[in-house]
Protein backbone atom coordinates (compact mmCIF):
# COMPACT_ATOMS: atom_id res chain seq x y z
CA UNK A 1 0.00 0.00 0.00
CA UNK A 2 1.83 3.07 -1.44
CA UNK A 3 -1.03 5.67 -2.85
CA UNK A 4 0.92 8.32 -5.18
CA UNK A 5 4.45 7.60 -2.92
CA UNK A 6 5.01 4.13 -5.34
CA UNK A 7 4.08 6.23 -8.32
CA UNK A 8 4.74 9.61 -8.11
CA UNK A 9 8.30 9.30 -10.15
CA UNK A 10 6.68 6.86 -12.73
CA UNK A 11 2.90 8.71 -13.10
CA UNK A 12 1.67 12.34 -13.03
CA UNK A 13 -1.70 13.13 -10.36
CA UNK A 14 -3.64 13.63 -14.32
CA UNK A 15 -2.53 10.47 -15.59
CA UNK A 16 -2.86 7.97 -12.72
CA UNK A 17 -5.09 10.03 -9.89
CA UNK A 18 -8.02 7.98 -10.75
CA UNK A 19 -6.19 4.93 -9.74
CA UNK A 20 -5.04 6.73 -6.35
CA UNK A 21 -8.10 7.63 -5.64
CA UNK A 22 -9.66 4.42 -6.18
CA UNK A 23 -7.11 2.79 -4.18
CA UNK A 24 -9.22 4.28 -1.34
CA UNK A 25 -12.51 2.54 -2.04
CA UNK A 26 -11.26 -0.44 -3.29
CA UNK A 27 -9.64 -1.04 0.11
CA UNK A 28 -12.35 -1.51 2.27
CA UNK A 29 -13.98 -3.89 -0.26
CA UNK A 30 -11.15 -6.11 -0.14
CA UNK A 31 -11.13 -6.05 3.43
CA UNK A 32 -14.92 -7.41 3.64
CA UNK A 33 -13.90 -10.12 0.60
CA UNK A 34 -10.96 -11.10 3.14
CA UNK A 35 -13.00 -11.09 5.99
CA UNK A 36 -16.03 -13.20 3.78
CA UNK A 37 -13.69 -15.91 2.86
CA UNK A 38 -10.98 -15.77 5.97
CA UNK A 39 -8.28 -15.01 4.06
CA UNK A 40 -4.75 -13.75 6.26
CA UNK A 41 -3.30 -10.95 4.03
CA UNK A 42 0.04 -9.18 4.71
CA UNK A 43 -0.42 -5.11 3.83
CA UNK A 44 3.08 -3.74 3.55
CA UNK A 45 2.79 0.14 3.85
CA UNK A 46 4.85 2.74 2.75
CA UNK A 47 5.66 4.32 6.13
CA UNK A 48 5.19 8.25 5.12
CA UNK A 49 1.20 7.42 4.44
CA UNK A 50 1.33 7.18 8.81
CA UNK A 51 2.36 11.11 9.02
CA UNK A 52 -1.27 12.62 9.79
CA UNK A 53 0.27 16.69 8.47
CA UNK A 54 2.64 17.95 6.17
CA UNK A 55 4.56 19.27 9.60
CA UNK A 56 4.96 15.41 10.60
CA UNK A 57 5.77 14.58 7.37
CA UNK A 58 9.01 16.86 6.59
CA UNK A 59 10.05 16.22 10.23
CA UNK A 60 10.30 12.30 9.74
CA UNK A 61 12.02 13.24 5.72
CA UNK A 62 14.39 15.80 7.56
CA UNK A 63 17.30 12.93 8.16
CA UNK A 64 16.50 10.75 5.04
CA UNK A 65 18.78 12.18 2.77
CA UNK A 66 18.73 9.62 -0.30
CA UNK A 67 21.11 10.70 -2.90
CA UNK A 68 19.75 9.01 -5.79
CA UNK A 69 22.02 10.31 -9.25
CA UNK A 70 18.02 10.42 -10.36
CA UNK A 71 16.85 12.80 -7.70
CA UNK A 72 13.24 12.17 -9.18
CA UNK A 73 12.78 8.80 -7.28
CA UNK A 74 13.37 10.82 -3.93
CA UNK A 75 9.79 11.40 -2.37
CA UNK A 76 11.49 14.76 -1.57
CA UNK A 77 11.06 16.00 -5.13
CA UNK A 78 7.57 15.05 -4.66
CA UNK A 79 6.65 17.27 -1.57
CA UNK A 80 5.95 20.47 -3.78
CA UNK A 81 2.25 18.36 -4.43
CA UNK A 82 1.70 17.49 -1.33
CA UNK A 83 -0.99 18.79 0.92
CA UNK A 84 -1.46 19.77 4.77
CA UNK A 85 -3.36 16.31 5.87
CA UNK A 86 -5.56 13.27 4.11
CA UNK A 87 -8.61 15.45 4.37
CA UNK A 88 -6.88 17.91 1.85
CA UNK A 89 -5.05 15.86 0.18
CA UNK A 90 -6.04 11.87 0.42
CA UNK A 91 -3.23 10.83 -2.62
CA UNK A 92 -0.21 11.33 0.02
CA UNK A 93 -1.78 10.15 3.87
CA UNK A 94 -3.54 6.67 4.49
CA UNK A 95 -3.71 7.09 8.43
CA UNK A 96 -7.75 6.34 8.01
CA UNK A 97 -6.61 3.67 5.94
CA UNK A 98 -4.00 1.82 7.74
CA UNK A 99 -6.54 1.97 11.11
CA UNK A 100 -9.56 -0.06 9.42
CA UNK A 101 -6.66 -2.42 8.21
CA UNK A 102 -6.02 -3.30 11.86
CA UNK A 103 -9.32 -3.36 13.14
CA UNK A 104 -10.20 -6.29 11.07
CA UNK A 105 -8.63 -9.59 11.99
CA UNK A 106 -6.03 -11.38 10.29
CA UNK A 107 -4.32 -8.71 8.60
CA UNK A 108 -0.78 -8.37 9.57
CA UNK A 109 0.72 -4.78 8.89
CA UNK A 110 4.22 -5.33 7.00
CA UNK A 111 6.72 -2.76 5.37
CA UNK A 112 7.41 -1.36 2.13
CA UNK A 113 9.88 0.67 3.24
CA UNK A 114 9.29 4.29 4.95
CA UNK A 115 10.01 6.76 2.24
CA UNK A 116 9.47 3.89 -1.05
CA UNK A 117 12.75 3.18 -0.80
CA UNK A 118 15.02 2.02 -3.93
CA UNK A 119 17.26 -0.42 -2.87
CA UNK A 120 19.46 -1.00 -5.87
CA UNK A 121 19.32 2.49 -7.88
CA UNK A 122 22.33 3.90 -8.25
CA UNK A 123 23.65 6.78 -5.90
CA UNK A 124 21.77 5.20 -2.40
CA UNK A 125 23.96 3.41 -0.17
CA UNK A 126 23.79 0.47 3.06
CA UNK A 127 23.64 3.57 5.57
CA UNK A 128 20.69 5.19 3.92
CA UNK A 129 18.69 2.03 3.88
CA UNK A 130 19.34 1.61 7.20
CA UNK A 131 17.96 5.23 8.41
CA UNK A 132 15.34 4.70 6.25
CA UNK A 133 14.35 1.25 8.47
CA UNK A 134 15.16 3.58 11.67
CA UNK A 135 12.45 5.65 10.67
CA UNK A 136 9.94 1.98 10.28
CA UNK A 137 10.70 1.02 13.34
CA UNK A 138 10.08 4.15 15.03
CA UNK A 139 7.08 4.41 13.97
CA UNK A 140 5.77 0.23 14.47
CA UNK A 141 8.30 -1.99 16.71
CA UNK A 142 6.14 -5.12 15.55
CA UNK A 143 6.38 -4.85 12.04
CA UNK A 144 8.44 -7.93 10.84
CA UNK A 145 7.79 -8.70 7.27
CA UNK A 146 9.29 -6.33 4.02
CA UNK A 147 8.88 -5.91 0.80
CA UNK A 148 10.93 -4.01 -1.13
CA UNK A 149 10.03 -1.34 -3.57
CA UNK A 150 9.59 -2.52 -7.55
CA UNK A 151 11.01 -6.05 -6.14
CA UNK A 152 14.85 -4.33 -5.86
CA UNK A 153 15.84 -7.28 -3.98
CA UNK A 154 19.21 -6.24 -2.52
CA UNK A 155 20.90 -9.72 -0.39
CA UNK A 156 23.05 -6.93 0.98
CA UNK A 157 20.39 -5.29 2.79
CA UNK A 158 19.19 -8.50 3.95
CA UNK A 159 21.44 -7.96 7.27
CA UNK A 160 20.30 -4.61 7.94
CA UNK A 161 16.24 -6.09 7.88
CA UNK A 162 17.56 -8.27 10.57
CA UNK A 163 18.99 -5.93 12.59
CA UNK A 164 15.96 -4.04 12.68
CA UNK A 165 13.88 -6.99 13.60
CA UNK A 166 12.28 -7.92 10.02
CA UNK A 167 12.34 -11.49 9.82
CA UNK A 168 11.07 -12.13 6.25
CA UNK A 169 10.58 -10.22 2.60
CA UNK A 170 9.05 -11.45 -0.34
CA UNK A 171 11.52 -12.39 -2.65
CA UNK A 172 11.54 -12.53 -6.64
CA UNK A 173 9.76 -15.38 -8.92
CA UNK A 174 12.94 -17.61 -9.69
CA UNK A 175 13.61 -16.90 -13.35
CA UNK A 176 15.44 -14.36 -15.75
CA UNK A 177 11.89 -12.03 -16.45
CA UNK A 178 11.43 -11.48 -12.84
CA UNK A 179 14.62 -10.97 -11.49
CA UNK A 180 15.42 -7.97 -9.40
CA UNK A 181 16.23 -4.39 -12.10
CA UNK A 182 16.46 -0.96 -11.70
CA UNK A 183 14.79 1.49 -13.80
CA UNK A 184 17.18 0.83 -16.52
CA UNK A 185 17.41 -2.66 -16.19
CA UNK A 186 13.30 -3.62 -16.68
CA UNK A 187 13.73 -3.98 -20.34
CA UNK A 188 10.92 -4.50 -22.82
CA UNK A 189 11.64 -7.70 -23.30
CA UNK A 190 10.86 -8.29 -19.92
CA UNK A 191 8.00 -6.55 -19.50
CA UNK A 192 6.47 -7.96 -22.75
CA UNK A 193 7.74 -11.46 -21.31
CA UNK A 194 5.92 -11.05 -17.90
CA UNK A 195 2.95 -9.65 -19.64
CA UNK A 196 2.24 -12.97 -21.38
CA UNK A 197 3.54 -14.78 -18.63
CA UNK A 198 0.07 -13.43 -17.04
CA UNK A 199 -1.94 -15.57 -19.50
CA UNK A 200 0.00 -18.48 -20.26
CA UNK A 201 2.49 -20.72 -18.87
CA UNK A 202 5.88 -19.43 -19.61
CA UNK A 203 7.53 -20.05 -16.44
CA UNK A 204 5.46 -22.41 -14.35
CA UNK A 205 3.58 -21.70 -11.14
CA UNK A 206 6.85 -20.45 -8.98
CA UNK A 207 5.13 -22.64 -6.10
CA UNK A 208 6.87 -23.71 -3.47
CA UNK A 209 6.98 -25.87 -0.36
CA UNK A 210 8.21 -24.97 3.30
CA UNK A 211 11.10 -26.80 3.85
CA UNK A 212 12.96 -25.09 0.72
CA UNK A 213 12.31 -21.55 1.86
CA UNK A 214 15.67 -19.63 2.34
CA UNK A 215 15.37 -18.82 5.95
CA UNK A 216 19.29 -16.58 6.23
CA UNK A 217 19.79 -14.46 7.34
CA UNK A 218 15.74 -13.63 6.98
CA UNK A 219 12.93 -16.05 5.27
CA UNK A 220 12.63 -15.41 1.80
CA UNK A 221 8.94 -15.79 0.69
CA UNK A 222 8.97 -16.04 -3.12
CA UNK A 223 6.71 -13.97 -4.96
CA UNK A 224 4.41 -16.77 -7.64
CA UNK A 225 2.17 -14.54 -9.36
CA UNK A 226 2.00 -10.44 -9.56
CA UNK A 227 -2.09 -10.09 -9.64
CA UNK A 228 -2.41 -7.97 -12.89
CA UNK A 229 -5.34 -5.44 -12.91
CA UNK A 230 -7.83 -5.63 -15.24
CA UNK A 231 -7.47 -4.13 -18.84
CA UNK A 232 -10.60 -3.60 -21.34
CA UNK A 233 -8.12 -4.01 -24.24
CA UNK A 234 -7.20 -7.76 -22.76
CA UNK A 235 -10.62 -8.61 -21.37
CA UNK A 236 -10.78 -11.59 -24.23
CA UNK A 237 -8.35 -13.27 -22.28
CA UNK A 238 -9.42 -12.71 -18.52
CA UNK A 239 -10.79 -16.24 -18.31
CA UNK A 240 -6.80 -17.35 -19.21
CA UNK A 241 -5.64 -14.92 -16.23
CA UNK A 242 -7.75 -16.65 -13.94
CA UNK A 243 -7.05 -20.33 -14.98
CA UNK A 244 -3.34 -19.29 -14.85
CA UNK A 245 -3.57 -18.39 -11.38
CA UNK A 246 -5.95 -21.29 -10.27
CA UNK A 247 -3.69 -23.86 -11.82
CA UNK A 248 -0.86 -22.27 -9.64
CA UNK A 249 -2.84 -22.16 -6.51
CA UNK A 250 -4.32 -25.79 -7.12
CA UNK A 251 -0.82 -27.04 -7.83
CA UNK A 252 0.34 -25.61 -4.65
CA UNK A 253 -2.73 -27.01 -2.71
CA UNK A 254 -2.55 -30.82 -3.96
CA UNK A 255 1.44 -30.68 -3.33
CA UNK A 256 1.22 -28.83 0.59
CA UNK A 257 3.54 -25.76 -1.10
CA UNK A 258 2.78 -22.74 -0.86
CA UNK A 259 1.79 -19.56 -2.96
CA UNK A 260 2.24 -16.47 -2.85
CA UNK A 261 -0.44 -13.44 -4.68
CA UNK A 262 0.62 -10.17 -4.25
CA UNK A 263 -0.88 -6.33 -5.60
CA UNK A 264 -1.10 -2.80 -5.12
CA UNK A 265 -4.45 -1.41 -3.94
CA UNK A 266 -4.02 1.23 -6.40
CA UNK A 267 -3.88 -1.63 -9.05
CA UNK A 268 -7.74 -2.05 -8.34
CA UNK A 269 -8.31 1.73 -8.53
CA UNK A 270 -9.50 1.76 -11.97
CA UNK A 271 -11.93 -0.60 -13.05
CA UNK A 272 -12.98 -1.97 -9.50
CA UNK A 273 -16.16 -3.78 -9.98
CA UNK A 274 -14.25 -6.11 -12.45
CA UNK A 275 -11.06 -6.35 -10.26
CA UNK A 276 -12.86 -7.11 -7.30
CA UNK A 277 -14.79 -9.66 -9.33
CA UNK A 278 -11.96 -11.10 -10.30
CA UNK A 279 -10.16 -11.37 -6.32
CA UNK A 280 -13.37 -12.71 -5.72
CA UNK A 281 -13.55 -15.43 -8.17
CA UNK A 282 -10.15 -16.62 -6.91
CA UNK A 283 -11.09 -16.61 -3.20
CA UNK A 284 -13.99 -18.68 -4.18
CA UNK A 285 -11.29 -21.52 -5.23
CA UNK A 286 -9.45 -21.08 -2.61
CA UNK A 287 -12.20 -21.57 -0.11
CA UNK A 288 -12.78 -24.94 -2.51
CA UNK A 289 -9.11 -26.09 -1.75
CA UNK A 290 -9.71 -25.25 1.95
CA UNK A 291 -12.21 -27.72 1.88
CA UNK A 292 -11.06 -30.24 -0.42
CA UNK A 293 -7.45 -30.66 0.33
CA UNK A 294 -6.91 -28.61 4.11
CA UNK A 295 -5.40 -25.98 1.85
CA UNK A 296 -4.85 -22.35 4.26
CA UNK A 297 -4.49 -18.75 4.15
CA UNK A 298 -1.18 -17.59 5.50
CA UNK A 299 0.62 -14.09 5.75
CA UNK A 300 3.91 -13.65 5.99
CA UNK A 301 3.86 -13.74 9.97
CA UNK A 302 1.77 -16.97 9.98
CA UNK A 303 4.94 -18.33 8.08
CA UNK A 304 7.55 -17.36 10.52
CA UNK A 305 5.98 -18.79 13.24
CA UNK A 306 5.04 -22.02 11.24
CA UNK A 307 8.35 -22.66 10.32
CA UNK A 308 9.79 -21.70 13.84
CA UNK A 309 7.60 -25.12 14.66
CA UNK A 310 8.81 -26.98 12.55
CA UNK A 311 12.49 -25.68 12.69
Amino acid sequence: MELNWGVHDAFTLQNYGENILGARIAIPRILQLFLKYDIHATWAIVGMLYCKSKEELLSKLEDLEVPYENEAFSPKSNLWQVGENEIQDPYHYGHSLIDTIKSLPNQEIGTHTFSHYYCLEAGQRTEHFETDLQAIVQLNEEITSLVFPRNQTNNDYLYVCKKYGINAYRGNEKTWIYSPYTSKTNTRTKRMLRLLDAYVNLTGHHTFPLKSIQKEPIINIKSSRFLRPYSKQLAVLEKLRLRRIKNGLTKAAKNNELYHLWWHPHNFGKNIEENLQFLEEILKHVDYLKANYNFQSMHMRDVIDVLKIIS
